[in-house]
């Protein structure tokens, strides 16, 4: 076993179950290690905290406890569709504050950062995300960014990729 630490933004979406599942994916390659990141926010609209916040969560708790259910399903839902991934560490982290920053935080001494994007439109900033973009402009290791073309674990289409 390797010390290769992939950090992966996860958030829900299926451009987040996409990222874990090739960080999964990648991690068993290398022997390495994935620690699955969901930040939340209670004091902002549903838009800015990756739906993970609202006009319906009451307080704090209302959003970590959502995150914190959000990730684990995420996980679970991921390393049991795929055994052959089922040996790789998971570890989970819920942070409270704005996406980019736990993101870049987390990933300060990982080897690897691995984001989902949106999907495909005209702008770049609406296909490749307003999250990911950010980080991969500030973060502190290499990103990628996997397409939501990306559907298995075929390392054949090549992810946006910033060293």
């Amino acid at each position: 076993m390797t010390d290769h630490r992939i950090v992966v933004g996860v958030d829900g979406s299926d451009g987040g179950r996409r990222a874990l599942r090739w960080a999964i994916h990648e991690a068993a390659s290398r022997g390495g290690t994935v620690q699955a990141v969901m930040s939340w926010r209670w004091d902002t609209d549903e838009e800015t905290a990756g739906g993970l916040a609202g006009p319906a969560l009451t307080g704090e708790g209302d959003g970590r406890g959502r995150a914190e259910r959000t990730l684990r399903d995420e996980i679970a839902d991921t390393t049991g569709a795929v055994p052959a991934t089922a040996a790789v560490p998971v570890a989970a982290s819920v942070v409270e504050g704005r996406a980019v920053d736990v993101l870049c935080e987390a990933a300060r001494d990982a080897d690897l950062l691995v984001l989902g994007s949106h999907g495909h439109d005209r702008m770049y900033r609406t296909v490749l995300g307003s999250v990911a973009q950010e980080v991969v402009e500030a973060a502190p290791c290499p990103v990628v960014v996997i397409p939501s073309a990306w559907i298995g674990p075929s390392h054949a289409e090549v992810p946006a990729v910033r060293s």
